[in-house]
């Protein structure tokens, strides 16, 4: 079982030294750092618990201009150490750590109180009393304090039962199948190439694993994994990770980027945020400000849109909407800190509710009542409702990264692989109704409208509309027959005993080999194009052309009739066939068209032969 701990504390309170003391491995890793005394950028250690549990160790610069390299090292922590030196007590860094580790929400930790050779007992007890108070109303409020000396081993024993048992009443870090490492340094190492190294969280990676960096979408490939300086095939979250890759420069890489599952995470520039401002800002955050937002290890700047009133106050929260200067990548519910970039002050803080929201309307009840919603768990119904027509399954489960049996309690409506949230299956049922009712009364002839017909006035995708007409059917909303879809109680009604399609069978059968132009049998029918389309649907009339119509009985005695010539002839050619009919040319060569489209007969010539 591995876990990440992060110090924190004020610049020459023995942060490093106390790690060097605790791990035997000094943190600071930089000339410049060994040369001035002083941590510059994070620092990374490891040690085994007598408990077994292995445990990663971030050291942080305590120094105010190195804040950025803090922010970068407080992320995925399992459990912080802030370091007070009991010589000097809370200083301005101690405070400002203490905020970040409350923004980020890490909630175990233990206090180390370093430097106790150096005091007296009672002044000691002063610096307790002072930390009590500074930690008060924080997420470390009630943290245990050990106090030591890194120079003379007293005390750290009783840190390291202190800190196994911290950490004993901690969970694992969840896997949800979605790895990320957010990559905190890269450099080359002779022989292997380009190597990141990084806290894991949200899942496993393994050498040979195809993956992707982000921002930019690379492809990469992981060659090897370390873990505490041993080589693994394997590693979890909550792990201190170098991963060497293939596929990618040292130089196309950076601090910010993520290395993440192909697919896993995706870039933003926008993200919906529950903001917390802390109470010592010096101003509260207005609406408009352009503060630096560190979230991962990335940090980027970012305009803040309050989406309820002007500004939120110190110690008060609220909605808002961060646009980015740049993409990062990030996960709904990551931790962020803002701060102000001068003078350099942590300011806020907070998580992102959805890092793929739509742009919002300032001052809109409704998109405040859906974050609400989505910041209490209810991610999927939320997610879904930004899908007017529907989305696939397969798709929102990545968008939300749930797992498939979320769905079972969603409020959706369900078909195959897609799924429709309640508000838009209603639409989506009510205008299908509408629209085919509508199209009932226009073709009252018609056994329904085409499906694709349908597609285009519903304005549903082609990928999700056959999912759409089997949702309709099961509904009991329309019914399908070949190919076209109708009202259930829709019933094509012909009556050809009166009205209409009666004088018009009665025209075109006075003749039946010679019937008049089918425009001017219906002229005088009184018969419309959707009565002449339903009555040859039904087969009581055979278009044979645009303007020649056959009774059913006039057609089929026609064909007769040149099955029989052919028999008698071997063929039949349009002189005989209109000698025999006593018809005009017109009629006869129509039919005679129609049956090689038919494929009844074959033109040779100037005759017709069966096929």
């Amino acid at each position: 079982m591995s876990f990440v701990v992060g110090t924190a504390g004020h610049i020459d309170h023995g942060k490093s030294t106390l790690i060097t003391a605790l791990t035997g491995i000094d943190p600071d890793r930089l000339a410049e750092e060994k040369r001035r005394g002083m941590t510059i950028d994070l620092g990374f250690a490891h040690l085994t618990l007598p408990s077994g549990r292995e445990v990663g160790i971030v050291d942080v610069p305590g120094h105010a201009r190195f804040m950025r390299n803090m922010l970068a090292g407080a992320h995925g922590l399992d459990a912080a150490l802030l370091v007070v030196a009991a010589d000097e007590g809370v200083m301005p860094q101690t405070r400002e750590h203490v905020d970040v580790l409350d923004l980020l929400e890490v909630k175990r930790g233990l206090v180390v109180l370093t430097k106790r050779d150096l005091v007296e007992p009672d002044w000691l007890e002063l610096v307790k009393q002072e930390v009590v108070n500074v930690l008060r109303g924080t997420s470390l409020e009630g943290a245990r304090m050990v106090d030591v000396s890194a120079v003379t081993g007293e005390g750290m024993p009783e840190l390291v039962t202190a800190l196994d048992a911290l950490l004993d009443q901690t969970d694992p870090r969840p896997d949800v199948g979605r790895p990320r490492l957010p990559i905190d340094r890269v450099f080359l190492m002779s022989g292997f190439g380009t190597v990141v190294t990084g806290t894991l969280v949200d899942g496993s990676i393994r050498v040979g694993d195809e993956m992707e960096i982000v921002p930019g979408a690379r492809p990469v490939r992981i060659r090897g994994l370390q873990r505490h300086n041993d080589k693994v095939e394997k590693a979890g979250p909550g792990s201190r990770v170098a991963a060497n890759l293939t596929g990618v420069e040292k130089s196309e890489l950076s601090r910010g980027d993520v290395l993440a599952a192909v697919g896993a995470v995706t870039a933003t520039r926008r993200a919906d945020a529950k903001l917390r401002v802390l109470p010592s800002s010096p101003q509260p955050v207005r609406h408009g400000s352009q503060l630096l937002l560190h979230a991962g290890t990335a940090e980027v700047s970012a305009r803040v849109i309050v989406l309820e009133g002007g500004e939120i106050r110190p110690g008060d929260e609220g909605w808002v909407q961060l646009y980015l200067e740049r993409p990062i990548a990030a996960a709904d519910q990551d931790r962020f800190v803002l701060r102000m970039p001068s003078p350099a002050t942590t300011v806020a803080g907070g998580s992102f509710v959805d890092v793929a929201p739509r742009k919002h309307s300032r001052h809109d009840s409704a998109v405040r009542k859906s974050l609400e919603r989505r910041a209490s768990g209810n991610v999927l119904e939320e997610e879904l409702r930004k899908y007017p027509r529907g989305v696939t399954v397969a798709a929102l489960l990545k968008a939300s990264v749930a797992p498939q049996a979320d769905l079972e309690g969603l409020d959706a409506r369900r078909v195959g692989g897609w799924i429709f949230s309640p508000e838009v299956w209603k639409s989506i049922a009510s205008r299908a109704g509408d629209e085919v009712t509508a199209y009932h009364g226009a073709y009252p002839f018609r056994a329904g409208m085409a499906r694709e017909e349908l597609r285009s006035r519903l304005g549903v995708s082609s990928a999700s509309f056959p999912a759409v007409v089997q949702g309709l059917v099961e509904d009991g909303r329309v019914v399908e027959r070949n190919g076209s879809i109708s009202s259930p109680a829709h019933r094509v009604e012909l009556e050809t005993e009166s009205g209409p399609a009666r004088e018009l069978l009665r025209l075109l059968g006075e003749q039946p080999y010679a019937p008049p132009s089918l425009a001017e049998a219906a002229r005088r029918a009184g018969a419309s194009d959707e009565l002449l389309r339903a009555l040859a649907q039904r087969g009581d009339i055979v278009r044979v052309s645009d303007d020649v119509a056959f009774t059913r009985n006039g057609y089929e005695s026609a064909v007769a009739l040149v099955r029989e010539i052919v028999a008698a002839n071997g063929s039949v050619t349009v002189g005989q066939l209109r000698d025999r009919m006593g018809a005009s040319r017109r009629p006869v060569l129509a039919l005679l068209e129609h049956l090689d489209g038919e494929r009844v007969t074959r033109r040779v010539g100037d005759a017709r032969v069966l096929r």
